[in-house]
């Protein structure tokens, strides 16, 4: 991947944070991701949302986005400004979603482990490590096909930078 860093002070959830606490289905008429992004994570109450906005990073246990397979899901969080979300471990379908649509998410169980609410996190994608209290921990990078599609900012600007390319070759 690139040599991109991303983070900030981070929001931390439990285990299986349900798409539809994510974004609740009754916003999917929209995928405008700045105005689900008013609508992130509403079912946690008023304060999250605050906490959210002023937030640079998720941080989650297991089964992060599980649920219905809604791409609402990882846009709300790039429109509320989250660069990154860590957890444990990612229901498949969110995982490709958040991909598809550019938002970088990381698994490491000890990085979660250590982080608390509130802890500036940095994700250096270029080097696979997350920063947080001074301390350094490992995930796994990206088959090099979904760390093109993430660098280009998602699936949509990835395609047409392949075509126009194809087309300037012709």
């Amino acid at each position: 991947m690139s040599t991109k860093k991303l983070g900030g002070p981070c929001v931390k959830l439990g285990d299986h944070i349900n798409s539809d606490v994510i974004i609740p289905g009754r916003y999917l008429t929209s995928i405008d991701p700045a105005e689900l992004a008013t609508h992130a994570f509403e079912p946690l109450g008023k304060e999250f949302q605050e906490r959210l906005l002023k937030a640079k990073v998720v941080v989650a246990g297991k089964n992060f986005g599980c649920g219905s397979a809604r791409e609402q899901a990882a846009s709300c969080l790039i429109g509320a400004g989250i660069e990154a979300v860590v957890a444990e471990s990612f229901a498949r379908v969110f995982f490709r979603n958040a991909i598809n649509t550019g938002l970088v998410v990381v698994q490491s169980s000890e990085a979660v482990a250590a982080i608390e609410d509130g802890d500036d996190v940095e994700v250096d994608v270029g080097s696979g490590q997350i920063h947080v209290n001074g301390r350094s921990f490992s995930f796994p990078s990206y088959p090099k096909s979904l760390t093109h599609i993430v660098e280009a900012g998602g699936l949509m600007p990835y395609v047409a930078q392949k075509l126009e390319r194809e087309a300037a070759q012709r």
